[in-house]
């Protein structure tokens, strides 16, 4: 998929008119994505699953030059995993876990190539839990984990001008992050762990 996906976007690239900004320019997007989700355990022999989710997004991206950008970003993000335990009195059981999450990355954005189609962005992000199930009975877990999860944020995409002030955009994102999404454990970490394949619309103020 992610062969398929660099493919598309260099064909596209490529074909596009020049769309490049100049310092003090202002570009707003939204943008829908598909998640790969799971989570990074510092014990070997505990081995989830990836789950699959959305997410939603709002960006805002203030040029600098016609080369970098800052960016900002508010997202849905549904993360979690698949294939993990829960107990209870009855025992031990199979489950996959839920987590929503509104993002908050802000990242360093540089545009590249002869027309400043391509970018590419970096930086951290700061998660805020808003739920947390399993699935298998469909309990409410949310007071397992922290309220906040931190981490980077890593992004490559290209964007399509269809206009001077509307672009198509489509993005490969990935997040890792840096803190345990637990409040308790024993002896071992727990991190997220989340890509995306998002296509989205960028207008821009003049």
């Amino acid at each position: 998929m992610k062969n398929l996906f660099f493919t598309a976007v260099l064909a596209l690239g490529l074909a596009s008119a020049s769309s490049a900004q100049g310092k003090g320019d202002v570009e707003f997007g939204v943008n829908i994505g598909y998640n790969s989700s799971t989570v990074q355990v510092s014990r070997s022999y505990f081995r989830p699953d990836s789950g699959q989710g959305l997410n939603l997004g709002f960006s805002a991206d203030y040029y600098f030059s016609d080369r970098w950008s800052i960016k900002g970003k508010l997202i849905y993000d549904q993360k979690g995993w698949d294939n993990g335990t829960f107990e209870d009195a009855s025992g031990i059981y199979l489950t996959d876990y839920n987590l929503n999450y509104l993002t908050i990355p802000v990242m360093a954005n540089w545009h590249f190539g002869s027309k400043r189609n391509w970018y590419l962005n970096f930086g951290p992000y700061v998660g805020f839990l808003m739920s947390a199930e399993e699935t298998a009975r469909g309990v409410d877990v949310k007071e397992a984990f922290n309220s906040n999860d931190f981490g980077l944020a890593l992004g490559i995409g290209v964007k399509i001008p269809v206009s001077n002030k509307l672009k198509i955009s489509i993005e490969y994102e990935g997040q890792g992050g840096g803190s345990d999404i637990f409040k308790e454990n024993n002896n071992y970490r727990v991190s997220n762990s989340r890509s995306s394949l998002n296509v989205g619309l960028n207008f821009m103020m003049k």
